[in-house]
């Protein structure tokens, strides 16, 4: 058995062990924000958190939209190293790369030119735009390191090996604490300091990625010199990569709608709403893992043609994920008041705070049936129905009820109880494509 090869092995070990590394590296991630906002708040002072705060929308839409091409990259690489085909497996992976640096250098051009224009567009105070434009400006100068490392790491764990990534992760988040320090405490740079400690820690990520790949040269011989798009494999990745971009950048766009419905209820319930989104991920960021782990474990089998292992491996993922969630949800719903208690002690937040949890966390095994199935699916090269589905319920059917209830009932549990409704609706459409559709495109063939 191959080094990282899900194709053979207990399927409930093969995916939990994979899927542990993953959340650690969602943690660590969650831990890069916190610091930069700890650091900004603390030494800075409200106004550059307003700035960085104001940027955030404009860079999560560009960034998640081309780092969508990680996972069509990842797809592919799962399903060429599943087939065992090595031959083929470098020329994915180098077109990969060359796919990333293309990628990067297109955020980079984006990013500077149309900065100042996007935060005159979503109306950014006036007195702040000049140290918002500042943080933007220097940030996309990390977007060629940020591309790259999101796409090496892709790759690996299409390889089976989801802990190195989440190492050279770690490696990078300490790198951003040191740098942030340094930029911020010593050099006082503001908020320019704030986006260089993110431009160093995403350049050492990304050098330690590709050095990471280089070293595998036993199975597919990476090197610099032989970076070059191969066509086929540059269509396929678009084609799995694109529906996924769209539709992190069509979700970005609908929170926007969210976010104002919230504002209109006045600061508390931002603040609970705010708070809520930190609570959540301790359900959440675990579901996720569950998620990208069997995109991986099904694309490895559907390339290996084991199709009933496929099914087999969704049906152990979705019932490790239930109990895992189910246990999760409980904890949040016993103890919500003091979690939320962690991240602000107003008594008026705390309450609107229970009332959001009250009406989403029973609810979270539904979003857990969402991830799951679409992962799977998507290991099998279909990206585009998951994405018209989750964007038919969530965006749209989601705004629509939106209108609907702060209409006609004003208060936080009319927002709140969207979440689960079209979480359901969601779920359902995703159970039905999954049980009626060819989605891995051959026949139960091959048993394994």
């Amino acid at each position: 058995m191959r080094k990282g090869n899900m194709t053979e092995g207990v399927i409930w070990k093969e995916i939990l062990l994979f899927a542990l590394p993953l959340l650690g590296t969602s943690f660590i991630q969650q831990l890069y924000n916190t610091v930069d906002l700890i650091f900004v708040g603390n030494v800075l002072g409200k106004e550059a958190t307003a700035a960085v705060g104001a940027s955030t929308l404009f860079v999560t839409c560009l960034v998640g939209f081309f780092s969508g091409l990680s996972i069509g990259s990842g797809v592919v690489a799962s399903q060429v190293f599943g087939g065992g085909d090595n031959k083929e497996l470098q020329k994915v992976i180098h077109s990969a790369i060359v796919i990333s640096l293309i990628c990067g250098g297109l955020i980079m051009g984006i990013g500077l030119a149309f900065s100042r224009f996007f935060l005159k567009w979503v109306n950014t105070p006036y007195e702040i735009r000049p140290i918002a434009i500042q943080y933007m400006r220097v940030f996309f100068v990390s977007s060629i390191p940020l591309i790259t490392y999101n796409m090496g790491a892709g790759i690996i764990r299409a390889l089976g090996n989801a802990r190195a990534p989440m190492y050279i992760q770690l490696i990078g988040g300490i790198m951003n604490v040191v740098m942030n320090a340094l930029f911020l405490l010593v050099f006082k740079l503001g908020v320019t300091g704030v986006a260089m400690a993110t431009l160093f820690s995403q350049s050492l990520a990304a050098i330690l990625v590709l050095s990471y790949l280089r070293k595998q040269s036993e199975m597919f011989e990476f090197t610099f010199k032989k970076l070059r798009l191969h066509i086929e494999y540059f269509y396929k990745i678009l084609k799995i990569g694109v529906p996924v971009g769209l539709q992190a950048l069509v979700i970005t766009l609908s929170n926007v709608f969210v976010q104002y419905n919230v504002n209109q209820l006045g600061i508390d319930a931002l603040a609970a709403f705010t708070a809520y989104f930190k609570v959540e991920l301790l359900i959440y960021l675990p579901i996720i893992a569950f998620g990208q782990a069997i995109t991986t474990f099904s694309s490895q089998n559907i390339g290996a043609k084991v199709f009933n292992r496929v099914k087999e491996g969704t049906f152990i993922c979705m019932l490790m994920g239930l109990g895992v969630t189910v246990v999760l949800s409980g904890v949040v719903l016993l103890w919500g008041r003091q979690l939320f208690g962690l991240i602000n002690r107003d008594l008026a937040v705390l309450d609107l705070g229970v009332k959001i949890i009250s009406r989403t966390v029973p609810f979270y095994w539904l979003y857990l049936i969402i991830e799951v199935l679409g992962g799977s699916i998507r290991g099998g090269a279909k990206t585009f129905p998951p994405m018209l589905i989750i964007l038919s319920n969530i965006c749209v059917l989601r705004t629509v009820l939106l209108y609907i209830l702060t209409v006609n009932y004003k208060g936080i549990e009319s927002i709140a109880v969207t979440y689960p409704i079209t979480w359901a609706s969601t779920a359902l459409f995703m159970l039905g494509y999954y049980l009626k559709s060819n989605w891995m495109g051959k026949k139960l063939s091959k048993e394994y």
